[in-house]
C-alpha cells in the first residue's frame, strides 16, 4: 500500500455505503495524495524532438555500416600529404593512433552530431583557429631577462646601420638632384613591415627581440645617472630582517628594533568595504582594523584604509603597534574590580575573575585579552554588538580603569595587600 499515491486502502471503505460494487470489482479511492507538489497541467515537452534509430535507417549492421563510411570516412592519401606537411613526424604518429583507437561505429552508435543552428562550425578541428572561440596563441617569445637598454651611442650606431641598409648600393647620388634621390628612394627602396615597425616603436634594447609584453624590463642596478639613488632604508642592526625597508619609520617612532617589532603579536580583527561616491563613480577601498600587544600589558588599535587590502592591512598593523599603551593588570592576569564602557550604542562590562577561570568572552574580545596577557576574564555585551564598536569600548574599558593604590592615596590611606603581609608574597 502507497501512502502517497492511496489506490487501494483503508480511505476507501467510506465510499461502500454509497452504492454496491459489482462482484470482485476493487472499490476506488478518490482521496487527493498526500504530498504538496502541484500537480503538472500536461507531461513536460523537449524542446528538441527525437529521432528514432529506425527513421534513420540504423537497425541493421548493413546500414550502421553505410553511415559510418559516410560520415566518418578515412583519410585520403592526399589528406595525408596535406596533414604530413603541417604537423611533424612525432605529431603524425600520434594522429594515425589516434584515428586506429576510436571506432567509427562507435560513433555512429553512441555519438551525436549537432545539426541545430546553434551548432559549431566544426567537428573536433583543432587545426584552425577561430577567433572568436578560440584563445589567441602568444606567438612572440618572453622578454630576456638579462637585457639591458642601449646607451646613446649604440643607439645612434644602430639607427645609421639601418639608414645604410635602406639606401641602395649600386646607385651613387653624387651629382643627383633632390627630385632625382626622392625619385629613386621612392623606386628603389622597399619598406618592409619589420623595418616600417622600427620608426613606430622603436626599440632601445641590446638584445633586439620582439616581447609579447608592453611592460620594460626592470632597471639594471648600473644604470648610469641612476645609480646609487635609489636604495631601500637599510640598516646594518637590523640583521638583515628589514631589508625592504616597511619598519624603518615605525622603528623611529616607537624606538623599538626591528626585531622587537616583529616579536609583537598583531591580528586583524575587522574587516569591511567602504565605497566613495564621486562625479566619476564609486571608488571602493577596503578599511581593516587591527590590534597588537606583546602579551605583558601593552595593547594598541590601528585603523587603515587603501585600496589594495594588503596595503591596508600592513598599514593597520603598523598603526597599531605605534598606538600601542599599558593596560593595569592584577597579578599579571586580570583586572581590577569590574568596569564598564560605552561606545555608541554597545556596552561593553568587564569582571575580575580568580585564577582559573580562563576568558570568557566574545571572538573579538577574546583577542583582545590574549594580546595584552589577560587570563582570567569574563565580558560581556548586552546591547549591541557592532565590530567596530565592540573593540573600542573594550579598549576604552581596560584604559578606564580605577588602581586601587591611586584611590587609597586619594582618601589619605595607605592600602596594604594583607595576602601578601601573612603569606610572604606567595599568594596563589
Amino acid at each position: 500500500m502507497s501512502v502517497v499515491r492511496p489506490a487501494r486502502c483503508l480511505l476507501s471503505r467510506r465510499f461502500a455505503a454509497t452504492g454496491q460494487p459489482a462482484a470482485g470489482a476493487t472499490p476506488r479511492c478518490h482521496a487527493a495524495p498526500f504530498h504538496s507538489s502541484t500537480q503538472l497541467s500536461a507531461k513536460h515537452k523537449s524542446r528538441f524532438k527525437s529521432i528514432r534509430a529506425e527513421e534513420m535507417g540504423l537497425v541493421t549492421p548493413e546500414k550502421v555500416e553505410e553511415y559510418s563510411k559516410k560520415m566518418f570516412p578515412k583519410y585520403t592519401p592526399e589528406e595525408m600529404d596535406i596533414l604530413r606537411e603541417r604537423y611533424t613526424p612525432e605529431q603524425m604518429v600520434a594522429l594515425e593512433a589516434g584515428e586506429a583507437a576510436v571506432d567509427p561505429k562507435d560513433l555512429t552508435i553512441q555519438g551525436r552530431i549537432r545539426k541545430d543552428p546553434y551548432r559549431l562550425p566544426y567537428l573536433d578541428d583543432f587545426s584552425k583557429i577561430q577567433p572568436i572561440i578560440d584563445k589567441r596563441p602568444n606567438t612572440l617569445p618572453p622578454p630576456d631577462p638579462n637585457g639591458r637598454f642601449m646607451t646613446q651611442e649604440e643607439h645612434a650606431d644602430d639607427l645609421t646601420k639601418l639608414l645604410e641598409n635602406l639606401i641602395p648600393k649600386d646607385v651613387n647620388f653624387e651629382n643627383m638632384s633632390e627630385q632625382e634621390i626622392e625619385k629613386i628612394l621612392n623606386e628603389r627602396v622597399n619598406l618592409s613591415m619589420e623595418q616600417a615597425k622600427y620608426w613606430n616603436d622603436p626599440t632601445t634594447m641590446t638584445d633586439k627581440k620582439p616581447s609579447n609584453t608592453a611592460l620594460a624590463p626592470g632597471l639594471g642596478k648600473k644604470l648610469a645617472g641612476v645609480e646609487g639613488m635609489y636604495k631601500p632604508p637599510i640598516d646594518p642592526a637590523d640583521e638583515g630582517l628589514d631589508d625592504q625597508g616597511l619598519y624603518q619609520d615605525l622603528k623611529r617612532r616607537t624606538g623599538l628594533s626591528v626585531r622587537d617589532i616583529l616579536s609583537i603579536s598583531t591580528k586583524i580583527l575587522v574587516i569591511r568595504n567602504v565605497d566613495n561616491q564621486t562625479r566619476l563613480g564609486k571608488i571602493r577601498s577596503m578599511w581593516v582594523l587591527a590590534i597588537a600587544g606583546n602579551g605583558n600589558g601593552r595593547l594598541g588599535v590601528g585603523e587603515a584604509k587603501s585600496v589594495e587590502p594588503a596595503v591596508a592591512q600592513m598599514k593597520a598593523k603598523l598603526l597599531a603597534i605605534q598606538n600601542m599603551q599599558p593596560i593595569r593588570r592584577y597579578e599579571d592576569r586580570t583586572i581590577f574590580g569590574s568596569v564598564t564602557a560605552k561606545v555608541g550604542a554597545t556596552i561593553v562590562k568587564i569582571d575580575s575573575r580568580p585564577p582559573g577561570f580562563g576568558l570568557r568572552a566574545s571572538h573579538r574580545l577574546f583577542e583582545i585579552f590574549r594580546s595584552v596577557g589577560i587570563h582570567d576574564i569574563a565580558a560581556k555585551m548586552p546591547r549591541a554588538r557592532n565590530p567596530m564598536n565592540s573593540v573600542k569600548a573594550c579598549l576604552q574599558a581596560l584604559t578606564s580603569q580605577k588602581d586601587p593604590n591611586e584611590l587609597a592615596i586619594g582618601r589619605g590611606k595607605k592600602l596594604v595587600d594583607v595576602r601578601k603581609v601573612y603569606y610572604g608574597g606567595n599568594v596563589y
